[in-house]
């Protein structure tokens, strides 16, 4: 049976960190001299008396955690972060319902980047701050934020990070699951430091550079004004494709190259070749169809082309033009990378690299097999064979992705959407990307003409993306919820 009282147990322990942050949105309203203070004071309160509630309901909780609690808990965690994030944006008045409001905070945390506020200058300095950091925390994962801080907040930790983690390889750092988050943490600490001092320095104030610091490493992308975001400089722009790329890495490669100096392992990495590879040729076609077919200029068409390529890949949904006037082609170029995301491992959403050349793999073998038969021919990364059963999870997954996609879009043409948009929402959706194409929904207008229905649609959809699907969707399984 699942242990609730030992969920409850987790999720208060996480809401206190969840008004904690809060807090620092509050002493960002008082830098500032805002009039949103009690409003920041209103919602910290609300989370701290959730967090109080739910320790209560588990304060006679053991802290044996099966693997099935281990996902009904992680997905409780998004779902409950949310509904308690989305406070301040109803307090405020500046989303008027509950659906847009729960939307922006599911896109917030699981870093998707789509918003329904159409004018987000208009939004208090604490208010602009909270979205920003609801990116950086979700950005690796509340779960795995908590076990790098506080691992004794999760316990049986190794499986609830199993179960939040994203990727079909799973690799560490350090036996202890809680001294690797550390490590990773720090890396991503790290980078956002330096993106924020590099943004500074080219030019932005200490507010926006924080922000986007915190919204480019985390791959989110949610903006801090309306429309584009890096008008003025081009060294800017440059910078943001910089740390977008570095955060599309896997972070144990990170790890291996920044604190270890091992250039080699990042090198000879099977996912990180396809990740750069796949860059460099979307970039080289879309900059060559921008200078024949619309007259861009060298650098404009390869500014332009490689930040949307990497925005794309690593699902951040930050924009330096307006995509949706480029030749139709480049959209199917982008979609293609939305699809695929960067590598396992980072901050990114999508499909994953790994699961990309995993596949082929797997096809280049069905190939062989046709002429040699009786060949064994065994898929490996790295080095070593891929078992059997990373390969059929390979393929349950891939089929859901597909299924999902196809569901949600039928759903959204119904509701009498074009397909067009039907098909960019759902495959942005579900790869946290947060970008649209055509101009109704995309880099350059907001969400928020979507219907109520629709909104609760896609916030699962986020959800279920973020987890990767298998995560949440074991949960609607009858054979999940019996006792044996």
């Amino acid at each position: 049976m699942i242990n609730w009282k030992l969920i409850a147990k987790i999720l208060g322990s996480l809401l206190f960190m969840e008004a904690f942050f809060m807090a620092c949105c509050l002493l960002m309203t008082i830098i500032y001299g805002e009039a949103d203070m009690t409003m920041f004071i209103t919602s910290t309160a609300l989370t701290m008396a959730g967090a109080f509630l739910f320790r209560y309901f588990g304060h006679e909780a053991d802290n044996s955690l099966s693997r099935r609690d281990a996902y009904v808990v992680v997905s409780l965690i998004w779902v409950v972060f949310s509904l308690f994030g989305m406070v301040p944006f109803l307090l405020s008045g500046s989303v008027t319902n509950l659906a847009s409001a729960y939307f922006e905070t599911m896109s917030g945390f699981t870093t998707t980047g789509a918003t329904v506020i159409d004018n987000v200058e208009s939004l208090s300095h604490g208010l602009l701050f909270w979205r920003s950091l609801m990116q950086w925390i979700g950005g690796l994962g509340i779960v795995f934020f908590t076990v790098a801080v506080l691992p004794s907040l999760v316990g049986g930790s190794v499986k609830v990070f199993a179960a939040e983690a994203t990727g079909p390889m799973r690799s560490k750092l350090h036996p202890r699951l809680s001294t690797s988050s550390k490590w990773i943490w720090s890396i991503y600490l790290l980078l956002t430091i330096a993106c924020g001092v590099s943004f500074w320095a080219c030019g932005m104030d200490w507010f926006d550079a924080t922000n986007y610091s915190m919204t480019t490493t985390a791959t989110g992308g949610f903006s801090t004004h309306n429309g584009s975001i890096f008008l003025a400089s081009p060294t800017i722009e440059y910078l943001a494709i910089l740390f977008q790329f570095l955060a599309g890495i896997n972070f144990t490669l990170l790890y291996l190259f920044f604190f270890k100096l091992k250039a080699g392992a990042i090198v000879r990495n099977s996912e990180f070749k396809l990740y750069v590879f796949t860059i460099l040729g979307a970039t080289l076609w879309i900059m060559y169809l921008l200078m024949t077919r619309m007259g861009y200029d060298v650098e404009e068409a390869l500014r332009s082309s490689l930040f949307q390529v990497v925005s794309f890949i690593t699902t951040t949904g930050l924009s330096n033009t307006d995509a949706g006037a480029w030749p139709h082609i480049t959209w199917v170029i982008l979609g293609v990378l939305m699809f695929m995301g960067a590598c396992a491992g980072s901050t990114t959403g999508g499909f994953k690299s790994i699961r990309v050349l995993m596949l082929l793999r797997v096809l280049r073998n069905e190939f062989h097999h046709i002429l040699h038969p009786n060949a064994v021919l065994p898929v490996r990364l790295a080095g070593q064979n891929v078992p059997q059963g990373r390969l059929v999870t390979l393929l349950a997954f891939f089929t859901l992705y597909i299924i999902m996609l196809l569901v949600t879009a039928v759903a959204m043409v119904l509701s009498g959407i074009d397909i067009t948009n039907a098909m960019t929402i759902s495959l942005s959706l579900i790869s946290n990307v947060g970008a649209g194409l055509d101009t109704n929904i995309g880099p350059q207008m907001s969400w928020s003409d979507l219907s109520d229905g629709l909104k609760w649609l896609c916030s699962f959809l986020m959800l279920v993306g973020r987890l990767e699907i298998i995560a949440v969707l074991v949960l609607f399984t009858r054979s999940f919820w019996k006792k044996n």
